[in-house]
Order: C-alpha cells, then structure tokens, then sequence
C-alpha cells in the first residue's frame, strides 16, 4: 500500500482511533528518508529464505567489553575466551590492542596460549584498530606469534561524523582509510609465516552515501588483493538504528549485488539495537545477502546494546537450521556471561530467560499440557525416543530440553492459572494424576489460594494444599471418624463392611452389604445414618514399584451436596475408603 493510499484509508477510518496529537517535538528529527539515500531498485530479499547459518562473529570482548561499567580482568575476559571457544564461535574478536594495557596484555596472552596449543587451529583471532599509523602498529605488536588473525580497520564514514567529528570531506576520509590499509598491507607482508587476513567498517554505514561505501570497499578490497582463498571482509555496521530494518535490507542487499570483486567478500554486519530491532535487521540483512554477522551473547553492548547472537542463532534452530554454535546447555552460557560481564540476563530474555518457557495462564498451560501427551504419544507412534520425534508442542517454539532446561520451570501456578497447570504440575512432580471431573474443583481451591496470598504457588505448595483439602479430612479428625474397620466378601460374593463410626459425639458399630468393598462402607455410613453416593471413582499408583502409595479419588453425593475427596496409602483399599470418607467430611466441615 503507497503511502497516499494510507493516508487515505487512515483518514476515512479515523473514527476508530481517537488518539491525538502529543506535545512531543517530533519535528525535530528528520526521517531517514531525508537522511540517506538507500538504492534498492533491485530489491529481492524479501522471498529469500535462510537455510543455513552465517559465520557469527562474537565481539564480547571488544565491543561489549568497552561498554561495561567495569570492564572484565583478565581472568573474567580469559573465562569468556574459553566459553565461546568451547561453544563452536570460528572467529572471535578479543579486544582493541592500542587502546588499553589491558586489551595488548589480553592478546599477548592468547597468541601464548596458542603457542602452546591451547587454540584451535580453525580459531581466528579478531583485533580492532583506527585508521592511524602509530595504532595500526601496537595492534600488530599484539598479535606477533598468533597464528590466524584478522585485523579490524575502522573509520566512521557518514556525512554528519565526516563534518562534525573528524573535520574532514570525503576525499579526505578516503585518502586516511588508504594510507592506514596500505600500512596494514606492508606490516602483513612483513610476516610470511602467519595467516593476516583484513576486515574494513565504514562506521555509520547506514547513514553514509551508498556510491561513497562502494568506493571505499572496493578500494580495499583492490589494494589488499581479495581473492576467493584470501578474502577480505568487509563489515556493514548499523552503529546507531536509524530505520525500519527492511531499511537495513535494502542497504545491505545494494552492497550485495554492487561489490567488485563479490566472490573475494565476507560480508558482513553489526546492527545496534537502538530501535530494539537489532535481531530483525540482522536476520533481513542475511536475507539481503550478508554471509557474516557480528554480536553479542544476549545483547550487551554500547547504548541499547549489539544484536543478541543466541536469539539470532535460536531463532534458526527453531527454523530447522543448525546454528553451527552449541546452545545445548544455555544456564551455563548464561552463567559464564553473567559473571563475566556483571550484567544480568532478563527473566523475559528470549530462549534463555528464566520465564521464557513459563507459563501462567490456564489457556496456555491446558494447550501445553495437552501436547506434551500429545508429543509422546507422537514418539511412540513413530518408535524414537521423546527427544528425537519432531516438536509441535503449543506456547513452545523449541523443546525446552533441547538446551538444557528442565520442564520443570514451563508450567507455574498463580491466580491466571486454570485445571491444566494445577494438574500438570501434580501429575509430574508427585504422581497424582487427577480425574477430569475433579480438576474444576482443585482450580477453585487453588485460585481462592493464590487470590489470597498473592503469590506463586510451587508443586510443592500446590501438593500440600491437594492434601489439606482433599486427604485429611479422610484421615481423622473430621465430623466422621472410621476408627477401626474389617471387609470380608461372602461365598455368594457379596462384600460385607464392619466398622466403628464416631459421628460428632455418638459412636457405634455398623456393618453394610453391596457388590463391592466401597458399596458396603456405603451402606454401613447410611446405617448411622449418612446417606452417599459415589458419583465417580478412579485410583492409581503414585509411582512404579510395589512400595509405591496408591491414590483414589472419589466423588460423592452426601445428602443433597456434591464433594471430592481423595485418599494414600500404601493399600489400594485403604485409599479408597480414605477418599469417601474424605468426601463425606469435607461435605460436613462446609454446614
């Protein structure tokens, strides 16, 4: 739709949205329209599918590292080094050598470490450098004996950091970048031996003139030879968001299609996130056609953080594509990078915040209730284990367990939640499968629960409160007490029950008669004069093994009052009569 033709429809349906003008100066700032002129006559990213994963480049170390209150020591960056070494990262840029101490030591120390082995031979290490000559020197210092490096050339490119930071026009920012690779070139050749490969960020891509990124690009790519076996990188930041990200797609794609020497180029990207719309501009920029993305683990960085790398690779494994990182164990990735970076990781984090597979509501938790069984049934069908058969579980984009959660987080019970939760959660925590009919009534006595306190109720909780209401009172101390009992069944086949009744302050001796244990106790309760009928009746085994307790559960009319009861015990028998019983008081606590 054009944007006349918004407009138009926007004006003939405004009755439907009363919003009005704020007082917020927004004529302040200029769309990006006016900004940049963005070339996409070309435009196909938008029926590209991604099928496989770009190379991820993490610059924790660098990027997210400088944006830290307290920058990592040495031990704290070493652990984060390990971490994405052992998770599968291929390059990982560690630091920015001429401008502290502490990131030329850091580098030292790898390229130590690799000479004694202790990097992969396929890791690529990542140093980033300004556009000066004397910087461009130390980082070289501090990469001399590393096998495989890349060395990171930047300088901001668009008109407003031309003007108004450096001083400078576009000839003259063209002459510093050429000066400064050519000198990167002479030191590279200075050292046969070592596999020096050269990367180039015109930053504030998105705001520079596309026919003057060209230029530059294809300058560098000329000057330090680009070829398929030896390529050049060259890295498209989004450093502050400007736009909507297909905006980002189409920069990316025109670079894409208009780069000189293509198949000698890794292009690449590093979107910001101050839009909070870094995930997608990375994603539409691989569409666009970027081979190569660079980011944080979960977002750290400068402002409003770097694009977040887990949920960009989740997001593909959730697609069917392998990430080509391992996520398999996430709470111990989080807790490297939390304490490395001193941050927290948000509870609503995507794929690896606390909650992130929690549900509350009672819509959500009978829907995810409902297709675990339905997966395992789908498992069994197809004869492969739970953690093969193919994922269609509602509410849950990927098996929690596919990176190393339990289910134990995915179903909490608070005053939004319904049946589903309260049963899921007794079903897997402690065995207690409740009937259908019998989940309405719990659901009431768990919300008027959670209403009054407010608060979350854990499975824990949620069995104590099952057995309060629904198993002591069949346990003694209720209006009716069965203080001794004996069944027997007759050669006819008849059941008989002989028991001791207390009833409030008389106790007596009854029997009863019917085809079956509860049928008698039945009849020996209406001999003391309580008549019940059992509605609905049901019982299992808590647990496997004979020394596990049975549970019944029983529904019965007293009188002219309906109650669910329930008993345990180790006696199938035992448990039922507890159940009626349970029923019968809790029908007498409630006159």
């Amino acid at each position: 739709m054009s944007t006349t033709a918004y407009d138009t429809a926007y004006d003939i349906a405004y009755d439907w949205n009363p919003q009005r003008p704020s007082p917020m100066p927004h004529h302040r700032y200029r769309p990006y329209g006016e900004r940049v002129n963005v070339l996409s006559p070309e435009r196909s990213w938008p029926g590209n599918r991604i099928e496989r994963a770009p190379l991820w480049v993490p610059v924790d170390l660098r990027d997210g590292n400088q944006a830290l209150a307290e920058p990592m020591d040495t031990g704290r960056k070493r652990r984060f080094f390990d971490l994405l070494v052992s998770m599968g990262f291929k390059e990982i840029e560690v630091g920015y050598p001429s401008a502290s101490r502490a990131d030329f030591d850091f580098v030292r120390d790898l390229a130590a470490l690799s000479a004694s082995g202790g990097i992969p031979d396929d890791v690529s290490i990542v140093v980033f450098t300004p556009a000066k000559p004397e910087l461009i020197d130390r980082t070289f210092a501090s990469i001399e004996g590393l096998p495989r490096a890349v060395v990171h050339l930047y300088i901001p490119t668009s008109p407003v950091w031309r003007d108004v930071v450096l001083g400078r026009s576009r000839a003259q920012v063209r002459d510093v970048v050429t000066e400064a690779a050519t000198h990167m070139a002479r030191l590279a050749d200075a050292r046969p031996g070592a596999d020096i490969r050269f990367q180039f960020s015109p930053e504030t891509f998105n705001l520079t003139e596309p026919d003057y990124v060209l230029e530059l690009c294809d300058g560098l790519s000329e000057l330090w030879e680009a070829a398929p076996d030896r390529p050049v990188t060259h890295n498209l930041p989004a450093t502050v968001e400007i736009a909507t990200p297909n905006v980002y797609a189409d920069q990316i794609e025109y670079l894409h299609r208009h780069l000189a020497r293509r198949e000698s180029v890794i292009l690449s990207v590093h979107p910001h996130n101050d839009r909070g719309t870094g995930v997608a501009c990375a994603e539409l920029a691989v569409l666009a056609g970027a081979q190569r993305v660079e980011g944080c683990l979960f977002g750290n960085g400068e402002r409003t953080g770097n694009v977040d790398l887990v949920t960009l690779a989740l997001n593909l494994y959730a697609q069917g594509v392998d990430p080509m990182v391992d996520f398999s164990d996430i709470d111990a990735v989080r807790e490297v990078v939390e304490h490395c970076n001193q941050l927290p990781v948000h509870p609503r984090h995507p794929y690896a915040g606390d909650l992130t597979h929690t549900a509350f509501s009672g819509t959500h938790q009978d829907a995810i209730s409902k297709g675990f069984a339905h997966h395992a049934r789908r498992a069994a069908e197809l004869g492969v284990p739970e953690s093969e058969a193919p994922w269609d579980v509602p509410y849950l984009p990927i098996d929690p367990a596919d990176i190393g959660r339990t289910y134990e987080a995915v179903i909490r019970v608070n005053s939004q939640s319904g049946k589903g939760g309260m049963a899921y959660l007794l079903q897997t925590r402690h065995g207690l499968d409740l009937p259908r009919r019998m989940r309405p009534d719990f659901s009431r006595v768990v919300q008027d629960a959670t209403d009054d306190s407010g608060q979350e109720a854990t499975a824990k909780e949620l069995y104590e409160l099952f057995r309060a209401t629904y198993v002591a009172p069949g346990q003694g101390g209720g209006e009716v007490e069965l203080s001794s009992w004996t069944t027997d069944r007759a050669p006819d086949g008849a059941h008989r029950f002989v028991c001791t009744l207390q009833v409030g302050d008389r106790t007596g001796d009854f029997e009863g008669v019917g085809n079956g244990p509860l049928s008698a106790f039945t009849e020996a309760l209406a001999a003391a004069g309580i008549t019940v009928d059992i509605l609905d009746y049901s019982e299992h085994a808590t647990g496997a093994g004979g020394a596990s307790e049975a549970v019944a559960y029983a529904e019965c009319r007293v009188g002219d009052v309906v109650r669910w009861g329930a008993g345990l015990d180790t006696s199938v028998l035992t448990a039922s009569v507890q159940a009626v019983l349970a029923a019968v008081n809790r029908v007498g606590a409630a006159r």
